[in-house]
């Protein structure tokens, strides 16, 4: 069965940096785009970064430009998301998700498996 799990996420100080992991197994991890969502309270499930089956291509959202980052290590089967300066509108729950052989997607309903989510909130 595949499985995505992620990292515990955690209470974050405004300015802080924390990274997030999220390890993959039951599938070919390197046949799979990956992508970084989250939820914030009262919202609807927003894309924030992704990255290309290959490592060749990333893509974020604006509002994180400059201060996450999406990185791979297909020899470990994880991805992982670096997230600096962190702000309070950063606070949510975030996702990891799996899509195969496809391009890097904004779009939730493109992705195949989905990890359960882990909480990230940013205190100010």
């Amino acid at each position: 069965q595949v499985q995505l799990v992620e990292s515990e996420g955690g209470l974050v100080q405004a300015g802080g940096s924390l990274r997030l992991s999220c390890a993959a197994s039951g599938l070919t991890f390197s046949s799979y785009s990956m992508g970084w969502f989250r939820r914030a309270s009262g919202k609807e499930r927003e894309f924030v970064a992704g990255i290309k089956w290959s490592g060749a291509s990333t893509l974020y959202v604006d509002s994180v430009q400059g201060r996450f980052a999406i990185s791979r290590d297909n020899a470990k089967n994880t991805v992982y998301l670096q997230m600096n300066s962190l702000k309070a509108e950063d606070t949510a729950v975030y996702y990891c998700a799996a899509r195969l052989f496809g391009t890097i997607s904004r779009k939730p309903m493109e992705y195949n498996y989905w990890g359960q989510g882990t909480q990230v909130t940013v205190s100010s």
